[in-house]
């Protein structure tokens, strides 16, 4: 199957509460609506919103709620996140549930929206998963896309659709779209960044191709993006370029740099200057 559909829900959704009844309701109507329809995901923590009170074990009772939904619409569903807890720490994790029911993987935010994101540990792995008969898909959370690293790690682990739920109401949401769209040009993959509307986010999800291109770009209001992507349209990017232009995951492959920011042990004396990562106008104890 080269051409599969795929819906971001950008919802209308409370904070600290549940919202599993509407976002489950949600779900169906656009199942029902395009039956075609082949996976669905929401924006970071659209269940609860950023409450970590909320967290709990994985597997636990609102993941099974969501692999019941999933079996019942037969639908891929990407959870958006939820806060889960384990080992006394709390993670931002997304989880993504086949239609059959099955996690089929589960993944910890690796950069915590820090100093503000407080008492969320970071993950260590990037997570991607294989929809089979279609291609891969990686899983990024919200601010892990301000850090270039993490998408390349996805890619070279084969992802050729990056499926990143987001929760942002702050005046950068502008740059997260530039973001979005470099992240999908430099990795010539097909980039999904979900955001919540109000009152918990700001809206404007984007749905970039492999060229960097806008394929569709939400306002500020409750939005459900449709969209059909094909898989052969990535692979032949990659193969010749978008438009028979650039090749940048090839010339990356090919390089022969060992890049010393990488290496074990580095340090930067220009980054350790900065001082302490805390909020502006705090004070150390």
């Amino acid at each position: 199957m080269s051409v599969i559909t795929v819906a971001g829900l950008q919802l209308a959704l409370p904070p600290n509460t549940n919202n599993f009844d509407t976002i489950a309701s949600q779900v169906r109507s656009v199942k029902k609506r395009f039956p075609h329809l082949t996976l669905v995901m929401l924006s970071e923590l659209a269940t609860f919103g950023p409450a970590p009170r909320f967290a709990e074990t994985l597997p636990g009772d609102m993941e099974e709620k969501y692999r019941t939904l999933a079996t019942e619409t037969d639908l891929w569903l990407i959870t958006g996140s939820l806060f889960e807890r384990a080992d006394e720490r709390v993670y931002n994790t997304a989880s993504a549930i086949s239609p059959q029911g099955e996690v089929v993987a589960r993944y910890r935010k690796m950069f915590p929206f820090l100093p503000y994101e407080e008492g969320i540990s970071a993950g260590e792995e990037a997570c991607v998963f294989d929809i089979p008969g279609v291609g891969c898909f990686g899983l990024s959370i919200c601010y892990d896309m301000w850090f270039p690293e993490t998408i390349r790690a996805l890619t070279w682990q084969g992802a050729e659709v990056i499926l990143h739920p987001t929760l942002t109401n702050t005046v950068d949401r502008d740059v997260e779209l530039s973001i979005a769209k470099a992240s999908a040009a430099t990795n010539q993959c097909y980039l999904f960044d979900v955001n919540a509307a109000a009152p918990m986010g700001v809206g404007k999800s984007i749905i970039a191709g492999p060229g960097g291109e806008t394929l569709h770009q939400s306002g500020a209001e409750q939005d459900v993006m449709v969209m059909d992507i094909d898989m052969n349209y990535v692979r032949r990017v990659r193969e010749t370029g978008w438009n028979s232009l650039g090749q940048p995951l090839k010339s990356f492959r090919d390089h022969p740099i060992d890049y010393p920011q990488y290496q074990a042990g580095a340090r930067s004396g220009c980054l350790d200057n900065l001082g302490p990562l805390r909020k502006p106008g705090s004070k150390l104890a």
